[in-house]
Formats: structure tokens, sequence, C-alpha cells
């Protein structure tokens, strides 16, 4: 190396280094940033989830009176919820209503989102506006309206009966009370299901579709090829978020069958009501365990949706 180049090498590295402290400075400056701006999240969630989930787990190893002193239990009344056939019943209930709402939801949902991308704007902002009508009505209303539907003089056994069809005692059949139940559970749910949907839809580059039209693909294959696995995220989220709600449902088998007929439709977080409301001395405690052990119960479900469908980077188009 002659003496020239040594000149350079050397009044190069100061810089290289003033370069590299400069860009470590500036990470530094971006994390405190972000840490700022997470703060106030982090400790809501401490208060309002963090603080009473690890309160609630303390609780349970006690037995809990309102006539008498918290007594330590460990974790007896784990045991107690594990052994109880009402509510592993409950859940297998809840898993039911789940199988028989989200996917249907997700399939009417995928299919008015497709028909709503090919109209005009005006027509589809006035689509829009009425598919997500359902999702603004009272659950209670809901249950009313579709208890008075079921009814032997109802609108669904009276069109029946133009199918020359007896009527269905629907919400005293334990065969047919929890799809009936499922019908109104669908009915104010898919709206916002088509919608978050139809933006995964717009989302999607047009150009894939031509060049796809262009090789020949025909609909189902476009579905299939281009739809589907480019929607991937956002059928992740539905199946997550779908299947956690509909397996914590309590309004509607609350107003429309009360759990009956012989707990058909009792739901796990009904149970955990009825539970809660029992004359024992310790339905607190067996309810909040109970509420524990369901959380569990939906983690785990999650963590089997999240490994069975896996989810992909962002494409931008």
């Amino acid at each position: 190396m002659t003496v020239l180049e040594s000149g350079i090498a050397t009044a190069a590295k100061p810089a290289a280094d003033g370069l590299a402290e400069r860009r470590v400075a500036g990470h530094r400056r971006d994390n405190r940033t972000a840490y700022l701006m997470i703060a106030p999240m982090v400790i809501l969630l401490t208060i309002f989830v963090i603080w009473p989930l690890v309160y609630s787990v303390y609780l349970s190893t006690f037995k809990i009176s309102f006539y008498e002193e918290p007594e330590f239990v460990g974790l007896q009344f784990y045991q107690y919820v594990l052994e109880s056939p009402r509510f592993w019943s409950s859940i297998w209930v809840g898993l039911y209503y789940a199988l028989l709402t989200v996917p249907t939801g997700i399939v009417i949902g995928l299919l008015l989102a497709s028909f709503i991308k090919m109209l005009s704007k005006r027509a589809a902002a006035f689509m829009k506006t009425t598919i997500y009508l359902p999702a603004v009505v009272s659950t209670v209303v809901a249950s009313v309206l579709f208890v008075f539907m079921y009814q032997d003089e109802g609108v669904i056994n009276w069109l029946l009966s133009l199918l020359n069809y007896a009527p269905v005692n629907w919400l005293n059949d334990p065969s047919f009370a929890l799809p009936a139940i499922a019908v109104p559970g669908i009915w104010l749910g898919f709206g916002i299901t088509t919608l978050i949907l139809l933006a995964g839809l717009l989302d999607i580059p047009e150009g894939y579709y031509e060049s796809a039209q262009l090789d020949g693909a025909g609909f189902f294959q476009r579905l299939f090829h281009i739809t589907i696995p480019l929607l991937r995220n956002v059928l992740l989220y539905l199946l997550v978020t779908g299947f956690t709600l509909a397996i914590q449902l309590f309004d509607l088998p609350l107003i429309m069958t009360g759990g009956g007929p012989v707990d058909a439709t009792m739901t796990p977080n009904l149970f955990i009501f009825t539970s809660f409301r029992d004359l024992t001395p310790y339905a607190t405690s067996f309810s909040l365990t109970a509420s524990l052990m369901l959380f569990l119960v939906l983690g785990a479900i999650s963590l089997v949706i999240f490994r069975l469908v896996n989810s992909d980077k962002a494409i931008d188009g």
C-alpha cells in the first residue's frame, strides 16, 4: 500500500465510524419514539386485561363465598370444571354453532363481495350500505324477530306449509334448535364479513385475473388459484375472530331458548352465566374457573387455525 492509499484509508475510517454512530443513534431515537407511542396501549392492556386475568387466576384457587371468608383450595375447582359434563357439552355446542355459522358466513360474504366488485360505484355503494344494515340491528331485536318467525304459525312454517310440509317445532326440538339459532347469527354477521372480504378483493391486482383469462382460466380456476390464496390473510383473520366470537355466543340462545331444550343450545358463556346464578355457596369460584378454562380452549382453537391456515406476507399491487 502506498503512502497516498494509506492516508486515504486513515481519513476514511473516522468518517465510517461517525456514520455508524449516527445510524446507531438514529435507531435508538426511533426505538424511543416507538416505545412512547405504544406505552399508552401497553398501560391500558396491563390495567384492563393482564392484571384482571392474573388476579382471576389467583382468585380461582380460593373458595369464594358471600357468607364466609375465602379458603385456599389450590386447583380443586379446575378439577370440578374438567369433570363437569355440562361444561364440555357447552364447548361442543359452541364448536357446532361456530362450524354452522363461520364457514357459511364466509362463503356468503365472498359471493356477495365478488358480486359487488363487478358493480358500478353508485350501485356498489348502495349494496354495501344495504348489506351492512343487519350489523346495526340489536341482537335482542333480532332474537325476538326470529322467535316470532319460528312459531307454529310463523313465516317459516307458513312457507313450509306451501310445500306440503308439517310445521316444525324449531326452538323446542334438540335437533333443530341450534341450527335455528345459527340463522340469525349468520344474518347479523355476514355484512361485516362481506365488507372485509370486499376490501381484500379490491387489494388484489387486476393484472392477475387478466393474465389468467388470457391463459383460458375459468371462474373456479381463478377463484382457487388466485382469489383464495391471495385472501389467505383475510380468511385467517375471519376464521380466528369468527370462531372466537361464535363460541362465546350468549345473547341469542339466552333470549330464544334459554339454553334448552335439554342443553342443546347451552353455549359456554351461557353455561358460565347460569352457573354463576346457581344457589350453591361456591358458584362464583366455579364460574370464574370455567371462564379461565374457556379462555384456554379459545387459545387452543386459535392456535389450531393458525397452524392449518398459514398466513403470507402482503403483496403489493
